[in-house]
């Protein structure tokens, strides 16, 4: 009997991380996309593109000329959301989802947009499960799967190897390190 019970361990704890294995890439990619989240290196569910024009003509002083000028050169219609000398040498244009710097030394005009990644953007929102309730179940039983997996992979190998020898050591060592971080850093 115990023979045919690490049989059946071996089988469920196999089919289950089958299911979960494309569910663990998504939640693994999304969790190191979202651990950046807040720390100034990127925006993992946007990039940011910039386009670059050189203007023909040198800006005039006035604040609406400059502006009006602007938008004729590169050919834009849409009325900004604001407009304005950002310092004596840089003019800003604003949209809703668009940016124009101008260096009126160089003439450059910059247009800084972001565009979603698709990818990321898509992971994020299902790992990030604000106000998504039938999502959450489905996310509900996959951390369950989870729990599983862990639990009968604790129980698979007997002996030396297995949770009374090397298996306890390594399953301590790893419940020790979030507990250990949470110590020295202060915790909440």
């Amino acid at each position: 009997m115990r023979r045919r019970w690490r049989a059946i361990l071996r089988a469920t704890h196999r089919d289950m991380g089958y299911l979960v294995v494309g569910l663990t890439m998504v939640y693994a990619l999304s969790g190191l996309a979202v651990n950046h989240i807040g720390q100034g290196e990127w925006d993992p569910n946007f990039k940011t593109v910039v386009e670059k024009q050189t203007l023909e003509t040198p800006l005039p002083e006035d604040e609406e000329a400059a502006g009006k000028q602007i938008l004729a050169e590169l050919g834009i219609d849409e009325t900004p959301r604001d407009a304005y000398w950002d310092s004596d040498t840089v003019y800003e244009i604003a949209f809703d989802n668009e940016l124009i710097v101008v260096d009126a030394e160089t003439l450059i005009a910059k247009k800084m947009s972001e565009k979603p990644r698709f990818f990321l953007r898509v992971a994020n929102w299902l790992h990030l499960v604000r106000g998504k309730t039938a999502w959450m179940y489905f996310a509900d039983g996959y951390a369950i799967i989870l729990i599983l997996l862990a639990t009968s992979g604790m129980f698979m190998i007997k002996g030396k190897k297995g949770l009374i020898g090397r298996g306890g050591i390594l399953i301590a060592l790893g419940a020790a390190v979030p507990l250990l971080y949470v110590h020295f850093s202060g915790g909440p």
